[in-house]
């Protein structure tokens, strides 16, 4: 009889730990393909990009991040990291007013990026994805390369 309750209390502790792993082992609901939605984004400041697209892949813990788009005047744009969701810098290339980027995952629909130039923190992006998985809104508040208070909200739709 104890032989019989023990292996059902390994057992449920089994099952409870795999659980537990599932939403871990899942795709990362911000993986994927991100086309920016213009008519549902803001600029301020502007003026707004012509178009982004965002490459995200995902295993949970790792990102790599790229974003390639056409800006307000007409010139390619292409911004790449690669970090992990654990608050410490990895450095970014192809951002005009940033050189370090710091993850941390609030919950699994949302992702806060701190953007730093030369150690100062600069910009706070927070993406939320929509409980579908079709929409995911990034807001960024800080300040750009002049020195101006940003206030964006990106939409982009999965593709």
């Amino acid at each position: 009889m104890r032989l019989k309750t023990l292996a059902a209390f390994v057992m449920t502790l089994l099952l409870v730990a795999l659980a537990l792993n599932v939403p871990v082992a899942a795709a990362d609901q911000q993986s994927g393909t991100w086309k920016m939605d213009a008519a549902k984004s803001t600029y301020s400041p502007g003026p707004a990009a012509k178009s982004i697209t965002l490459k995200i892949e995902s295993d949970g813990d790792n990102i790599k991040y790229s974003s390639d788009g056409i800006d307000a005047a007409g010139n390619p744009t292409h911004v790449e990291y690669t970090a992990k969701y654990d608050g410490k810098d990895y450095p970014v290339t192809g951002a005009p007013n940033s050189d370090m980027v710091a993850l941390e995952r609030i919950d699994s629909n949302t992702v806060q990026s701190t953007m730093k130039k030369d150690g100062q923190v600069v910009m706070t992006v927070t993406s939320v994805v929509s409980k579908d998985g079709k929409t995911r809104t990034s807001t960024f508040k800080g300040k750009n390369a002049k020195g101006q208070d940003v206030n964006n909200v990106l939409v982009y739709n999965k593709q």
